[in-house]
């Protein structure tokens, strides 16, 4: 069986990786279309979706691992920002409040399996930040290709007060529930997901305790 990331993020391609399976890269031809009607967690499915299905018929007899991540402040639907000034407005609109993540998982298994659709839905909690120190971080060049207009696990993660739930979530892509099921089809690796998990050495994970 082949396995597949259809995606580029370099954060979920690092996250996938920690299992040591070996995987492909391939950049979905997929185009997201953000819609008020559709609630968030519909939407957040049908990303990851459309991204595993735009790889999957090109690349029948493999397992293909689609995932997307959206956030949300007070109902509001916050995705990667425009430009600079568009960041700046994002950030400025999070400071010293709550918003949850929603990151998607969806693995369309074609060798047989009953393939996987999940949402994690992480609480995060920002400082209240000067707009000196957003200046500071946008002249840092992490905002433009993430959504919420920052990086968990780069210099953004100075920008947040605490994490509720899963981290690899709010990074990019929840591990466990993607490990559970490539074990559940014959794939085996040595990566103690338990073990992961309790001792968050990864990608600054140990920052948020």
């Amino acid at each position: 069986m082949k396995l597949i990331l259809a995606s580029t993020s370099p954060r979920r391609r690092e996250i996938l990786g920690l299992l040591g399976l070996p995987f492909e890269v391939i950049d979905p031809e997929f185009e997201e279309m953000v819609s008020e009607q559709v609630s968030m967690i519909d939407e957040v499915l049908d990303f990851a979706a459309g991204k595993a299905r735009s790889v999957a018929k090109k690349h029948p007899e493999s397992i293909v691992i689609g995932s997307d991540t959206m956030i949300s402040l007070d109902g509001e639907k916050i995705g990667k920002p425009g430009d600079i000034d568009d960041a700046r407005r994002i950030l400025r609109l999070l400071a010293g409040k709550i918003h949850r993540i929603f990151t998607s998982v969806v693995i369309l298994d074609s060798v047989g399996g009953p393939g996987l659709q999940i949402v994690e839905t992480v609480s995060v909690e920002m400082r209240g930040y000067t707009e000196e120190e957003i200046n500071r971080y946008l002249s840092l060049n992490e905002s433009l290709d993430k959504a919420g207009a920052y990086s968990i696990q780069g210099q953004g993660r100075k920008l947040i007060a605490s994490i509720r739930g899963d981290y690899l979530a709010a990074v990019g892509m929840p591990l466990r529930p993607i490990a559970d099921y490539l074990k559940s089809r014959g794939m085996s690796f040595d990566l103690d997901i338990d073990k992961l998990y309790a001792d968050k050495v990864v990608l600054n994970w140990h920052d948020f305790g």
